[in-house]
């Protein structure tokens, strides 16, 4: 199509009516250069929408992408952590002040054997593999996990064991109330006959089959899908956590799984398995704490392995003492199975010395993990982020339950608290204080590498100091409790007894920290809708592992090229080459004058394309 238009001398020339043609027979060099402005891209103020109604769920339903079962997990993990939180607020409730008693006695036996159950088993165990497909995949530069379907039964048949346990609730008898550790003889049907505990039974036994199965392929995927260059003593401290914890998984939860069919079938088909003529609920114990105690270190060992992610990028320092950490994970894997007695010393039917000596041998590594962490921060350059506050707060609250822990491992001590309050807040000191608070700091961590958001700093600052005073406020006192000759897992106490208020301060700290869990939905809610839009692939601008040198969010397949891997530092080096010659000169590792020459040798080496969105300013880095 063409238009005439009129000249200035008045000829009529031809132009092309789409825009961009000049008329036919101009010089290029006779037009005037026309500046193009650039277009400002507008941030979306909401994600995209997904598509067609059903097509999110559909998704959901038949995904094999680990991101999205990770998130899965967390989100599952997080939801049984608020019904647990419920539950523990009306137990606090009940506690107030003695003779309330809103609640029945059969009430409060289920919902803390509820409690419990939703905290440990479905909180604490699956949110380490929601982690763990996140983020571990992306570590070792793998493009996905060795075993995607197996992956996604893992998930569903958590799901179901949860759900199955959960649905006492709303069986005639309710739910089973034997307590979380379901002991016998009160376990069998004789003394817990409700459908309630057989759903509880089956349940716990369908999700430890989906651990063990998650465990299996952390391993594979370790072993068999690591990235060029990635030998094991490369590997992040994160992913060898995760390893060393997938090995615990594969020893403890078989125990657990046939420990919970042998009470199925004492209940239902009169195996006998656990008489109390020949010892059985010793022999129940037994089975059970050498599940027990292992678990403790399974849900501990992966966050331990987050805060050592988080604290070298808050502290701009390399992670002090890598092998050391390395070690004293194995180390505290394999003392784990020698201390399950610990929790029987008042039994009578344990050799005292021997578990006693075993559990304060534990505390060795602990404490190198400790030194290693305040070494990591020491003379750093250390900045406050809403991540960096969760770890001061693990570690302060952790080394609180580390140091109890050595108190109960001295039989004397533990013959006089054993089964009062001073356990519970032993308890939760270590489990609260290692699971909640690093299971936050890590989502504040990786949330804009998996979202493309920041979640909002101010809220996040509000969420830690709200769940860091009301936390302390609940569970400190209770060990004053215990050590006053409080019973735990009492409904009730007379006002003569003394406990009123200690009890009273605990339950208003647990409101506190009821209240900080509003403002972490509110801030997930709202910062994955309209929070701060991530520009680079490093948001932080000093990340260290894999992760940090993919796109934020990451495509389906994790990288569309990977870095050169020489070090334990893979991200780092690709966007700070200048700073390797220094690194390898402070590593504290050891590296005489052929490390050194190996480090100039490696920074006259071309970059793998840093890019430069991702720099931080080099007075920064130094």
């Amino acid at each position: 199509m063409h238009r005439q238009v009129r000249s200035s001398d008045g000829r009529g020339t031809h132009h092309h009516a789409r825009r961009g043609c000049r008329p036919r027979g101009d010089s290029p060099l006779s037009a005037a250069p026309v500046e193009i402005q650039p277009v400002p891209q507008a941030e979306r103020p909401f994600p995209a929408r997904m598509g067609p109604k059903g097509a999110a769920m559909w998704k959901i339903v038949t995904t094999t992408d680990p991101k999205l079962l990770g998130v899965m997990y967390i989100f599952t993990a997080i939801s049984f952590f608020l019904i647990g939180g419920l539950m523990a607020l009306l137990m606090r409730a009940e506690l107030a002040r003695p003779g309330l008693q809103f609640l029945s006695n059969e009430q409060y036996n289920q919902l803390f054997t509820m409690h419990g159950t939703l905290m440990l088993l479905f909180y604490a165990t699956p949110i380490v593999f929601g982690f763990a497909n996140c983020v571990l995949p992306l570590q070792i530069g793998a493009p996905d996990v060795a075993f995607p379907r197996l992956n996604a039964l893992s998930y569903w048949l958590y799901l179901f064991g949860a759900t199955v346990a959960t649905a006492g609730f709303i069986t005639p008898g309710g739910a089973a109330d034997f307590g979380w550790t379901a002991y016998v003889p009160l376990s069998l049907a004789v003394h817990s006959p409700g459908v309630g505990a057989d759903l509880w039974v089956m349940g716990v036994a369908v999700s430890g089959v989906g651990t063990i199965l998650g465990a299996v392929n952390m391993i594979t995927t370790v072993v068999c899908l690591r990235a060029p260059g990635m030998t094991l003593f490369r590997m992040p401290i994160f992913t060898w956590n995760i390893l060393v914890t997938s090995i615990l998984v594969l020893e403890a939860f078989p125990i657990l799984t046939a420990a919970l069919m042998g009470l199925e079938v004492d209940r239902h088909l009169g195996g006998h398995i656990y008489d109390p003529a020949t010892g059985g609920p010793i022999l129940y114990q037994h089975l059970f704490w050498f599940f027990g105690h292992p678990e403790v270190y399974i849900v501990a060992i992966p966050f331990f392995g987050i805060i050592t992610e988080i604290l070298p990028v808050f502290s701009r320092k390399p992670v002090f003492g890598y092998t050391a950490l390395v070690y004293a994970t194995i180390a505290i894997a394999a003392l784990s199975s020698a201390v399950w007695a610990h929790h029987m010393f008042a039994t009578g039917a344990v050799l005292l010395p021997f578990f006693s000596l075993m559990s304060f041998f534990i505390a060795v590594p602990t404490g190198v993990k400790f030194f290693n962490w305040i070494g990591t921060m020491w003379k750093g350059h250390l900045t406050f982020e809403t991540p960096m506050l969760w770890s001061l707060g693990f570690v302060t609250t952790f080394l609180f339950g580390g140091l109890s822990g050595v108190l109960l491992a001295s039989p004397p001590l533990d013959f006089h608290i054993t089964d009062t309050y001073f356990i519970v807040a032993h308890f939760h000191y270590v489990l609260f204080g290692t699971i909640v608070f690093a299971t936050f700091g890590g989502i504040y961590f990786w949330f804009p590498k998996f979202t493309g958001r920041f979640l909002d700093e101010r809220l996040g600052r509000l969420h830690f100091w709200t769940t860091f005073l009301g936390f302390h406020t609940t569970f400190l006192v209770q060990h004053w409790l215990g050590a006053e000759g409080m019973p735990r897992r009492y409904a009730d106490y007379l006002p003569a007894d003394g406990f009123t208020t200690l009890n009273t301060i605990s339950t208003i700290g647990s409101f506190i920290l009821g209240f900080s869990m509003i403002t972490f939905v509110w801030n997930v809610f709202k910062s994955y809708r309209y929070g701060q839009v991530v520009t680079a692939d490093d948001p932080w601008g000093y990340g260290n592992s894999l992760e940090w040198a993919t796109s934020s969010p990451p495509p389906r397949h994790n990288f569309y090229e990977l870095p050169r891997i020489r070090s334990e530092r893979p991200a780092f080096e690709l966007h700070y080459p200048h700073m390797i010659e220094r690194m390898r000169a402070e590593s504290h590792t050891g590296w005489g004058s052929a490390g050194r020459s190996h480090a100039a040798a490696l920074t006259e080496a071309p970059a793998a394309g840093p890019q430069e969105s991702n720099r931080a300013d080099e007075s920064d880095a130094e």
